[in-house]
């Protein structure tokens, strides 16, 4: 096991008459493991939330549920961080694919055995075990962007790679649907969604590779002669670097990194506190169906990729580079959309959606451009914890309060009280990115390379 998920050894180098060949189609090749790989990650980690309207029939309480589903949160968010650091010295390949067939192992269970959903103390410890494997999406997926794709691309290639999340989390919603339909049974909501993960994780094996030294190629940053300036690249950065360094030499000691990552935990607040609880709230305040309920999940998540796309074009393309003039922007945006879905009285659905859409739309375009950060933050051997760290900080306080804190504040005062948090949260991360307003340089560089315009 140890040797299968170790770093892939550095190949002897290609011709030169196939470097460009082999780079293109391997860019394109990886790009779609990593996205369609994500994608499955999203399929078996959300789909929870949408059972929990029959949880409820079944007697438990949204407090109950709230805890049970902040066992995700928990332990995603540490496990983002500390398998980052692991993911950061192993075979990204190997490391991604494991990872979500274990996933997707824990949902079956927990939709074919009984046991699983009898307690909210075993839906709290399998729901937990779920979200420890599902850090091992983000991390592998952090390593190959910054292999295979140069700073001065990364903000757009992130852009569309981070979409992956809205098409996974998005098609949750319909495949329960599905499911309900084929088997009338809301156990379906895990099976169903567990069986889809597997067969996409073994599309991750086939699909990824890890370096592209790996390959017999040249490093990205030679490649297209885009080297980062936010710190002093050389040679020593293509070697692995050992966890001291990377959690002491470039990650605990970033005052930047602290900051975008405390923002980080009000962002997910949001952004979890919308969507976690909008089955729920939809279903008990505004008077909504399960297949109501389930599109407009689904067009909640959809709608953040013709977002997210914009917000990566806007930051490498017009902003050059700068990640926190648009993250506010669409923080911004996000509160606008997020009183008025709070405000609008029931009997109005078409506004409810629409805000839920354009929620999503803006809510999204932050957590990616958090993660670039992150990225530009730290030398790429460090890229998977720097990632991590952002991640431990959103999902640990800002998802852990969605679930948890929310469903206590609905049950004790109301749904007013869910929805005055969620506003603060917004205008506390907006303050919070402004401190990092003059910490970019900008990059905007010019790729040598004609592939940017063929977007492969």
């Amino acid at each position: 096991m140890i040797g299968f998920l170790k770093p892939a050894a550095h190949r002897d180098s290609l011709p030169d008459a196939e470097v460009d060949g082999a780079y293109r189609r391997l860019r394109l090749q990886v790009f779609i493991g990593i996205f369609v790989g994500y994608a499955g990650y999203y399929l078996v980690r959300k789909n929870f939330t949408l059972a929990m309207p029959y949880l409820i029939e079944q007697g438990y309480s949204k407090s109950d549920l709230g805890l049970a589903l902040s066992g995700v949160s928990i332990a995603y968010g540490l496990s983002k961080f500390f398998m980052g650091s692991v993911s950061d010295r192993s075979n990204a390949r190997a490391f991604m694919a494991l990872g979500l067939t274990c996933s997707a192992l824990v949902m079956i269970s927990m939709g074919t055995v009984p046991f699983a959903t009898s307690s909210v103390t075993i839906m709290f410890v399998l729901l937990l075990t779920n979200g420890w494997f599902q850090g091992m999406g983000w991390p592998p997926s952090g390593r190959v962007m910054v292999h295979w794709f140069s700073l001065g691309e990364r903000g757009t290639k992130m852009a569309v790679w981070n979409v992956a999340h809205n098409v996974g989390a998005g098609l949750v919603g319909p495949v329960a649907i599905l499911g309900m339909a084929v088997f009338a049974d809301y156990h379906s909501i895990f099976y169903t969604h567990g069986v889809i993960a597997l067969v996409i994780a073994v599309l991750i094996y086939v699909l990824v590779r890890d370096t592209p030294q790996s390959e017999g190629l040249c490093t990205i940053e030679k490649y297209h002669d885009d080297y980062p300036k936010t710190y002093d690249y050389n040679e020593s950065h293509e070697k692995e670097l050992s966890t001291k360094a990377i959690f002491f030499e470039y990650v605990l000691n970033n005052k930047f990194l602290w900051t975008i990552a405390v923002a980080n935990a009000f962002v997910y607040l949001v952004r979890y506190g919308v969507l976690d609880w909008a089955p729920t709230y939809l279903s008990e305040v505004k008077h909504f169906s399960f297949e109501q309920s389930g599109w407009a999940y689904a067009f909640y998540e959809f709608a953040g990729i013709p977002g997210t796309l914009l917000c990566g074009w806007l930051s490498d393309r017009v902003f050059h580079g700068r990640r926190a003039p648009l993250t506010i922007g669409y923080m911004l945006l996000t509160l606008v959309c997020l009183v008025v879905y709070w405000q609008n009285p029931p009997g109005n659905p078409k506004l409810d959606v629409a805000m839920l859409i354009g929620i999503g739309f803006f809510v999204y375009g932050p957590i990616m451009l958090i993660g670039v950060q992150a990225l530009d933050l730290a030398p790429k051997k460090a890229a998977g914890t720097a990632a991590g760290f952002t991640g431990l900080f959103g999902y640990v306080g800002g998802a852990v309060s969605a679930n948890v804190l929310i469903g206590y504040l609905v049950d004790s005062a109301g749904w007013n009280a869910g929805f005055a948090l969620l506003v603060g949260a917004c205008v506390v991360s907006i303050i919070l990115i402004g401190f990092t307003w003059n910490s970019e340089g900008g990059h905007g560089r010019k790729l040598l390379h004609s592939e940017e315009n063929t977007g492969s």
